[in-house]
């Protein structure tokens, strides 16, 4: 199947990338336009996904954007990789246990290319990394199926300002941390489009 790949340098408002991927959910249920991959970064937002519980904002005064995607609250900044996709299981298969274990497998295999050993937690979605025997989440996932088209993705922390999560529980998960390729001393990671894109291809050809 053929899947458009769309990257973007500059960081792109939320609200209006999920405009586009929800006219795109459309677009190809009705088979007028193909799968979509898109790579970007967001400026600072706070965003809220289905299962958010108020309890996990810390900073009440914060804007939180509502959105539809599955999972709880979180920070997206620049540093930070979104990747975004829209995927037909119409046409792939109907099973949404094996999209998420794709995706966690697409997201390890990046880490690998940087010598960065990382692993998927049933109880806790999301790529973790032991950082001096502390888990720690480096990626988070959200996705929402609508008439079998599923869309939304995961973010990757490259180089964002951690401190950020201060402001809210990350994903509900109180007792672990956050990481990033910078906190974890990766000190070359200039071609990570090229690593994301290949790799989420490798898997989602």
């Amino acid at each position: 199947m053929s899947i458009e790949v769309k990257y973007s340098v500059k960081p792109v408002d939320y609200t209006k990338s999920i405009k586009f991927l929800e006219k795109r959910v459309n677009d190809v249920f009705e088979g007028k336009k193909n799968e979509l991959l898109w790579v970007l970064e967001h400026k600072t937002i706070c965003t809220a996904g289905v299962s958010s519980v108020e309890k996990d904002l810390i900073n009440k005064k914060i804007k939180v954007i509502k959105t539809n995607r599955g999972g709880k609250h979180t920070i997206h900044s620049p540093g930070q990789k979104i990747v975004y996709f829209v995927l037909n299981l119409n046409k792939r298969e109907k099973n949404i246990r094996k999209l998420i274990s794709n995706i966690e497998t697409c997201i390890t295999n990046i880490l690998k290319k940087y010598n960065v050993s990382s692993y998927p937690d049933r109880k806790n979605i999301g790529i973790w990394v032991n950082n001096k025997r502390k888990s720690e989440k480096i990626a988070a996932i959200g996705i929402r199926v609508k008439r079998w088209i599923a869309y939304h993705g995961f973010s990757l922390n490259i180089s964002n300002d951690l401190g950020k999560y201060k402001f809210i529980i990350p994903c509900g998960i109180r007792d672990k941390g956050v990481t990033s390729l910078k906190k974890l001393k990766v000190k070359r990671y200039e071609n990570i489009d090229k690593v994301i894109i290949n790799e989420f291809l490798n898997i989602f050809h």
